[in-house]
């Protein structure tokens, strides 16, 4: 059953799973006669991206509990029912869990606090010890709901976003060097907003990836699939690489006629060829390509050795046609590296279309 609903893509997996510890949750306290509003709320955000994730917060999370439940009788004793009463149990709470380093268990105490208040009966004993009974067993419904049922798989997103993030970084290459040669100041903006949107997503992709591993250290998992996420992982930290370098291309400003029409040929034609080069799967370069960067490496020296000096006297070492030059043999060398990293692997992370 779990299966069909999933592959109506109406529920995801951590919302089938949330769906399962709800209803575990309020069968089991249903069955003892327990009060089931604490243990619902608790097995709601108690459901993490991970198996580890919950059972580290687990862990962090029935102690936090226990405070906030404490603190809840302690303040409804001398104060009774009011407003005060609230925030006083609230913001101790808040603060004994960030003091003692509970942060991940201050939503699931605050919660158990607040609710408790309203519904204590004259045993007070007697009500911190079932709210904290309820709490624990929507902590540990979720935990296991979360370790047996569903384990999640990042991989296919990762390998995905991958492949997108090339694409992406590829279409900036591509808008970057126009910008620097006098392009509009929109055409500049939309640039920069491609290139935050890039990073974003790369910084993403690696939380994913963290997601994968500590998901791996509780779950079986082929030799296949774990070759499979290190090559990803390799294209991932040339990514960043590239990121790098594509940054620095973002706020290069250069005066009209800074290139020759011969040079800013060769720069376009090296340019078009390295978004090729990210685009496609193997990142394989041609012999053409390596001649026109040995063109490019020349012209580099040649800026380097002349230059510019101003009216003041004072030498720029690396005048913006110089970074430019700089920046895509840089990116030369990254591409160069993941051509090699690429070769007879890149068929391990291809997405089915």
């Amino acid at each position: 059953m779990i299966n069909a609903l999933k592959k109506l893509n109406l529920f995801g997996g951590r919302t089938l799973k949330t769906g399962v510890s709800v209803f575990l949750t309020a069968f089991i306290c249903l069955l003892f006669e327990l009060p089931v509003m604490f243990a619902v709320i608790t097995a709601i955000v108690t459901i993490e991206n991970t198996a580890a994730d919950s059972i580290k917060k687990a862990m962090v999370r029935f102690p936090a509990s226990a405070i906030g439940a404490l603190l809840a009788v302690s303040f409804y004793g001398l104060l009774g029912q009011n407003a005060l009463t609230y925030a006083l149990a609230a913001m101790l709470t808040i603060a004994v869990c960030h003091k003692l380093k509970l942060d991940d268990g201050i939503l699931v105490a605050t919660l158990t606090a607040i609710a408790m208040i309203p519904d204590f009966n004259s045993h007070y004993i007697v009500s911190f010890f079932m709210r904290l009974g309820t709490t624990s067993v929507g902590i540990i419904v979720s935990s296991l709901v979360n370790f047996f049922l569903l384990p999640p798989d990042y991989s296919k997103m990762i390998y995905q976003n991958i492949k997108t993030l090339f694409e992406e970084a590829a279409d900036i290459l591509e808008g970057s060097l126009p910008r620097c040669m006098n392009q509009s100041g929109e055409h500049a903006r939309q640039m920069q907003r491609a290139y935050r949107q890039l990073t974003f997503q790369l910084e993403k992709t690696y939380q994913l990836s963290q997601f994968q591993r500590e998901e791996w250290k509780y779950h079986r998992h082929s030799t296949k699939e774990m070759k499979a996420f290190q090559y990803a992982q390799k294209k991932l930290n040339m990514l960043q690489q590239i990121a790098y370098h594509l940054g620095n291309l973002q706020y290069v400003q250069l005066k009209e006629n800074a290139f020759t029409k011969e040079e800013k040929k060769l720069i376009n034609s090296i340019i078009s060829s390295m978004a090729e080069i990210l685009r496609t799967p193997n990142h394989e370069m041609t012999d053409e390509h390596f001649h026109q960067i040995e063109q490019l490496d020349q012209e580099f020296w040649h800026w380097k050795e002349e230059h510019i000096e101003h009216p003041t006297k004072y030498r720029h070492h690396f005048p913006p046609q110089t970074i430019i030059i700089y920046e895509i043999l840089c990116l030369h060398d990254v591409l160069e590296e993941l051509q090699d990293v690429s070769k007879d692997r890149y068929q391990l992370i291809q997405i089915p279309s």
